[in-house]
């Protein structure tokens, strides 16, 4: 999948979401309390900030591993493998899993 379908996707997910918005132009993100939580990299791949439990599970349940955005691991991060992608629903739970952990967060 190329860059610019990434970012639609990634942009129909977080407008399904609530409290939050999509942020960045060139580097693609979504913040809140201070903390990133989700993040749309240069190779079009999208990351997901979950609690390290919750992170462990993601990463068993969709045979996923650890999230990169310019050749460095990502703490807390998880990659969503594509084929999640056009679940909005289950991704739009995701990302609002996430909004709601990093504002569990002390404020930075």
């Amino acid at each position: 999948m190329n860059w610019d379908d990434a970012l639609k996707i990634y942009d129909d997910i977080v407008e399904a979401c609530n409290g939050f918005e999509r942020k960045g132009k060139k580097m693609i993100y979504t913040s809140s309390n201070g903390y990133m939580f989700t993040l749309l990299n240069k190779a079009g791949e999208i990351g997901i900030r979950l609690p390290k439990e919750e992170a462990a599970n993601f990463m068993e349940t969709f045979n996923t591993g650890h999230y990169y955005s310019y050749g460095a691991k990502m703490k807390d991060y998880v990659l969503v493998p594509e084929s999640l992608w056009e679940n909005t629903p289950l991704m739009v739970e995701y990302f609002e899993q996430s909004f709601a952990f990093v504002n569990s967060l002390p404020s930075k």
